[in-house]
């Protein structure tokens, strides 16, 4: 079976303070390019960096989106920035309405409704598309539960490039549309998000120039998660939360706010002061909280049988290094109900004015239950 499908090329890539690729199994490196698995093990890569002195003053000093921490993603040096239609630098909410109905002292809400596609997946798609470019590809595409495939259908469009997006038949129709006004080629496909990963896996080894961003160039686009944390510790007065209740999908957002802590710290930009990562799912789709409940290293894939959508991947990619994280930091995994997404919803929407979308819910009548439960500590700091 062929794993990638990369562009023939001998050229040395010019992707920041990225070094090298390196397999979060068994530590084997390889140098830069579109792979996703280890030729030893098969374990998945992730990049691996050499990072220069960043300071405080050097990233306040950047442009009022992610690109301000470019010189912590796997980036071009001379990466393209579009003024005012860059993800990133969305509002931390105070939120003091949802803090005394939920019964914690205080509470922060990052709202990533502000970004150009009103999901946290216009992060990972700009860092996919600056590392893809890099790399010699020159169409973006991807699976998608419905997020994904409306930033990377907006960013190709933006870029100039064409674009290749694969859906689920069932997506709702409000997702269906948001992609389909950008003219792209959109494939709607019978099967759930997971048959649809397997057939963007089989696509992406026959088309040299397809960029799937959440698979053959996966290791760079998981890192524009980190930007969440990034930017949640430099709004909160270059603090660490004590305490962050992150949705989980394929799990990749949740491990990279956690990794984007640790570089804060090691960096010497935060003081690495403790904290919890505490992940959130929708019963209907909850491998990763029936793995921690039970205590489990693996993650048995499920059926997806849930409102939310967006959380909806029934096999996580990076469900065993979510139980990780948060076994490391003393956090947990629970699930909540599609009746309890919706109060959710409402909950946040009523408090502080946001709509937010099923995600949204699952995260915020996540934190309520963990809250309820006595997991979560109502006298610290939290960020959902």
């Amino acid at each position: 079976m062929t794993l990638t499908a990369a562009p023939q090329t001998t050229t040395a890539f010019d992707l920041g303070p990225a070094r090298a690729l390196s397999c979060r199994e068994c530590g084997h490196e390889i140098p830069l390019a579109a792979e996703f698995a280890c030729p030893e093990c098969f374990g998945p890569l992730e990049v691996a960096y050499d990072f220069d002195d960043v300071t405080r003053a050097s990233i306040e000093a950047g442009p009022k989106s992610i690109w301000r921490y470019r010189r912590l993603l796997p980036v071009p040096s001379d990466v393209q920035i579009h003024p005012n239609t860059e993800p990133g630098l969305t509002r931390l909410i105070k939120a003091d309405r949802l803090a005394q109905a939920l019964g914690v002292r205080k509470l922060w809400v990052k709202d990533d409704t502000g970004n150009p596609t009103h999901s946290f997946k216009d992060r990972v798609v700009a860092v996919a598309l600056a590392a893809a470019r890099e790399l010699g590809f020159t169409v973006l595409a991807c699976p998608s539960t419905g997020n994904l495939a409306n930033a990377v259908a907006a960013a190709a469009s933006r870029a100039g490039w064409d674009s290749v997006v694969l859906i689920p038949s069932s997506l709702e129709q409000a997702k269906v549309l948001t992609t389909a006004v950008y003219e792209g080629t959109l494939l709607a496909v019978d099967g759930n998000y997971d048959d649809v990963n397997r057939l963007a896996t089989e696509l992406a080894a026959e088309h040299e120039d397809w960029a799937f961003v959440n698979v053959n160039v996966r290791p760079y686009y998981a890192e524009g998660s980190k930007t969440l944390g990034y930017e949640v510790a430099e709004q909160l007065g270059w603090r660490l939360p004590q305490q962050v209740v992150v949705p989980v999908a394929s799990g990749s957002q949740l491990t990279k706010v956690d990794k984007g802590f640790t570089e804060l710290g090691k960096l010497g930009l935060v003081e690495a002061t403790p904290y919890r990562v505490f992940g959130a799912q929708a019963t209907g789709c909850s491998p990763v909280s029936k793995a921690f409940a039970e205590g489990h290293d693996v993650v048995q894939p499920v059926r997806p049988d849930t409102i939310a959508r967006s959380l909806a991947i029934g096999n996580p990619a990076d469900g065993p290094y979510v139980l990780d994280a948060v076994r490391r930091t003393g956090g947990a995994v629970a699930d909540v109900s599609d009746a309890e997404v919706v109060e959710g919803i409402r909950l946040l929407a009523r408090t502080e004015g946001i709509f937010a979308e099923t995600a949204g819910g699952v995260t915020v009548a996540t934190a309520r239950k963990l809250i309820a439960e006595g997991r979560l500590d109502p006298d610290a700091r939290p960020c959902c």
